[in-house]
């Protein structure tokens, strides 16, 4: 059978078609393109050039060099489930979509780790070495369909973090594609404190500005003996608050620590997975420990003693591990849930010292009658990692703007307390500005240096993370200019 013409004049695009598989793995019409105007971070939009699908590191490589060599933008995509705009083609860009490279290269148990590429879901690893005994630990809610190669680029964290750490504590070794086309290796097979600059650092979390991810050498874990699960409801937020931090200074370290609140609880039961929580509660907290199978019960009544010197109304540990499971779906939905009791929500990001927590929701509660607007709390409790979603109506004219406003006031909250404005979302273009909350002028350009060297065109997901720094900014070119003449 014939293989179908590119219906296009445009010299790019056809030379772009002609490195992949032609018409079936590239898209250019405006009408398949809307897909890919924005992520999960849906109040900015923009068209791509083109998306290409690329199914191996070479392609990809190749694919580079010419966007490169022609002065093209680009970008690399995942699933699209990132929350903070990182894969939003501002300039046009050509988007490189990963998700033909989704496979699971290899397992080695002995060693505990395990070769993906970066198109492989999330879950899917897990649930690939689960009847062996084994899982991966970072567990963003979205990860039923987020992919890996996402996760590192956003660093992405999960509900387990607590206990776990984010995606950079399980990462072993990447391969990547650099601005130029260039491939290298950076890591090793798992050995410990490699001499010279943590790369594998940087480039986790660098939200896809420093170069393309085409394989991914990942930690695996041994299933725990045994986990349990409680549930604590609390007539006062305040008094859940207090609880989580009495928890952890007791010295029990849970797998996981999440918090929702009166608006939350009313979303999640409002969405697929309702549990019964009843509906006049301030706060709920959902409680994980795992480990060896002999101490779990001396830590469950710890936590029992702890939620009721902290006037708990009800609280319990699962009876078995279909009520368990019921209530991490519920709370998994958490995010999706809100568009069962709003047309719109923008979800926040913040991370504040645990001890900070009542101070900082009750300033969330004042940025919320303010601004006129409900603003839902569900979050890690345990490390600080907090999640406002502010509800609004995008039909109301001014209201996307209000709810913008009170998103920024509540990371600018995070900030003073002494935290920050990215847990696990990261940046990119959704709080570039608020960068400003944590650092200075000459601080962003040292970042921005850093990204200069691996980008020096800046092709590579051009406008995320960094805000313009000021004076810093204008110094800088006058150097430049002064060095050259």
């Amino acid at each position: 059978m014939a293989r179908k013409k590119l219906r296009t004049k445009d010299q790019h695009i056809i030379r772009l078609a002609s490195m992949v598989d032609g018409l079936g793995s590239i898209l250019y019409e405006k009408a398949d393109l809307l897909s890919y105007d924005c992520d999960g971070f849906t109040i900015h939009t923009a068209l791509p050039k083109a998306v290409v699908f690329p199914e191996n590191t070479e392609e990809v490589a190749n694919i580079v060099k010419y966007c490169h060599e022609q002065g093209l933008p680009f970008l690399a995509r995942g699933a699209g489930t990132g929350l903070s705009g990182g894969a939003i083609p501002l300039n046009q860009e050509v988007i490189i979509s990963m998700v033909k490279m989704k496979k699971l290269l290899s397992v080695d148990l002995e060693n505990r780790r395990a070769v993906v590429e970066p198109g492989f879901v999330n879950l899917k690893l897990t649930n690939s070495i689960s009847d062996k005994g084994y899982y991966y630990a970072p567990d963003p809610s979205s990860q039923y369909c987020c992919t890996i190669g996402g996760n590192v680029a956003e660093n992405a964290g999960g509900a387990h973090c607590l206990k776990y750490g984010v995606t950079t504590n399980h990462i072993l070794g990447l391969e990547v594609v650099l601005p130029n086309g260039e491939i290298v290796e950076i890591g090793s097979n798992g050995v410990p404190d490699e001499p010279g600059y943590d790369l594998l650092g940087l480039l986790t979390g660098s939200e896809g500005t420093l170069g393309i991810v085409t394989k991914i050498t990942v930690r695996i874990l041994k299933n725990p003996e045994d986990k349990q699960t409680v549930l604590a409801y609390f007539d006062k937020i305040e008094d859940g608050s207090q609880a989580v931090s009495d928890i952890v200074s007791a010295g029990i370290v849970p797998a996981a620590l999440e918090m929702m609140d009166k608006t939350a609880i009313e979303g999640v039961e409002a969405a697929a997975f309702p549990v019964g929580h009843p509906k006049d509660i301030e706060a709920l907290l959902l409680i994980e420990v795992d480990g060896i199978a002999a101490g779990i019960g001396e830590q469950i009544e710890q936590i029992l003693d702890v939620c009721r010197s902290r006037n708990v109304r009800e609280v319990r540990a699962a009876k078995d591990e279909q009520e368990r499971a019921a209530w991490w779906a519920n709370r998994k939905t958490g995010f999706g849930a809100m568009g069962a009791i709003s047309p719109d929500y923008l979800v926040q990001d913040g991370v504040i010292p645990r001890s900070k927590l009542p101070e900082v929701l009750q300033k969330i509660k004042k940025i919320s009658d303010d601004s006129g607007l409900r603003i839902a709390n569900i979050f890690h409790a345990g490390d600080g990692n907090l999640h406002p979603l502010v509800l609004f109506d995008a039909r109301i004219p001014g209201e996307t703007d209000k709810a913008m406003e009170a998103g920024s006031a509540c990371l600018k909250v995070c900030a003073d307390v002494g935290g920050t404005i990215t847990g696990e979302h990261g940046v990119g273009i959704e709080k570039r500005e608020e960068m400003r909350f944590v650092f200075k002028d000459e601080e962003i350009m040292a970042q921005t240096d850093i990204r200069e060297v691996f980008n020096p065109d800046n092709l590579l997901n051009a406008g995320k993370l960094f805000p313009t720094p000021g004076r810093c900014a204008e110094v800088k070119k006058e150097m430049k200019e002064a060095a050259i003449s």
